[in-house]
């Protein structure tokens, strides 16, 4: 029984968890800095760093408090090291340093995606390894083939903006709160996802790489056009700029499950808890004969049970990570 410790602060999320084995959670704490920075239409790094400092070990110390367990009682301590934002992962990585330095604890850094990749695995059917994962949130949009190790190989990748970036621009653009994927989401229920023809991008290219730029610009200039919208035309403006994504979001994770031989697919990042993705994902699978798994929504955003589990799993591959552990904004998965 191995009980890991781990912290995520990537971004504006102060995450804590205290995760069995890497199956079993016993505590998930996550502070979130929305409303810190819902005024400013975006995460304001310098804030975000600022507010990880001063609720870092409050969380932990509750993590902790709600697991059950003493520092005495961990045998290891996971933390995000990247990518991310710079000043935030520092954060975290130098309190799991000195955690793991004065408990003589193994300590390993954790990649932000393989977090995300690996949340499916505290649910009740996680899925066997290899399997195609989808990651979509603010920063990324990737698929990745994920095979025994385990080990991680990418196939697709934005080329521009990220999903849940393209969400939030355009949100600011329609004068939506913040964070904006969460209320097109709401306003796109009640409008007609084919109102408006937005394009979708690399379309009949043979590549599995994402853009979303050009479909940011359409809808700008669709606004110009039709000036401000409000009522049912903002729903279907909603609804047909989210199914334009969903839309090339599915349908290039289903090709590249084809493409690599796969049969299961994953699910996961922040954008995954967005229900029509969920849908026409769930259809598409099914109709190509290909297993779909999707952590339930409060995993598919960042905390730190999924590093934990990432972090444990690393471990049982041998990884540890030495005392001069560094924040990589940009670090590869590999």
């Amino acid at each position: 029984m191995v009980r890991i410790l781990a912290i995520e602060t990537s971004c504006d999320e102060t995450a804590a968890a205290v995760v069995e084995n890497g199956r079993v959670i016993l505590s998930n704490v996550i502070a979130s800095q929305v409303e810190v920075h819902r005024r400013f239409g975006g995460v304001v790094p310098e804030i975000a760093s600022r507010n990880h400092l001063a609720k870092v070990l409050p969380i932990i110390d509750e993590a902790l408090a709600r697991s059950g367990s003493g520092l005495e009682s961990l045998g290891a301590i996971a933390v995000t090291c990247g990518p991310g934002l710079a000043g935030a992962l520092i954060v975290g990585v130098q309190v799991a340093k000195a955690l793991a330095w004065t408990r003589h604890l193994p300590l390993v850094g954790v990649h932000h995606l393989a977090g995300h990749l690996h949340a499916v695995a505290l649910t009740e059917r996680p899925p066997e390894l290899p399997f195609l994962g989808l990651v979509v949130s603010g920063g990324h949009s990737s698929l990745y083939a994920v095979e025994a190790g385990p080990s991680y190989r990418l196939l697709g990748r934005t080329l521009d903006d990220a999903a849940g970036e393209a969400f939030d621009k355009v949100a600011k653009l329609l004068g939506l709160p913040y964070p904006g994927g969460v209320e097109i989401d709401l306003l796109a229920e009640g409008g007609d996802p084919n109102a408006i023809s937005f394009p979708r991008a690399l379309q009949n290219r043979g590549t599995l790489d994402f853009s979303f730029s050009g479909l940011k610009t359409a809808v700008r200039q669709h606004i110009e056009r039709t000036g401000e919208l409000r009522g049912q035309a903002l729903r279907d403006l909603c609804a047909s700029f989210q199914e334009a994504i969903c839309d090339v979001l599915s349908s290039r994770a289903l090709d590249a499950a084809r493409s690599a031989g796969l049969r299961r697919l994953v699910l996961c990042g922040g954008v995954a808890a967005n229900r029509r993705l969920r849908e026409l994902t769930a259809r598409r699978a099914a109709e190509a004969g290909v297993e779909l798994f999707v952590p339930p929504p409060k995993l598919c955003t960042d905390n730190a049970a999924m590093i934990a589990t990432a972090g444990w799993l690393w471990l049982e591959r041998g990884d540890r990570s030495r005392s001069d552990l560094d924040a990589d904004p940009s670090l590869a998965l590999a």
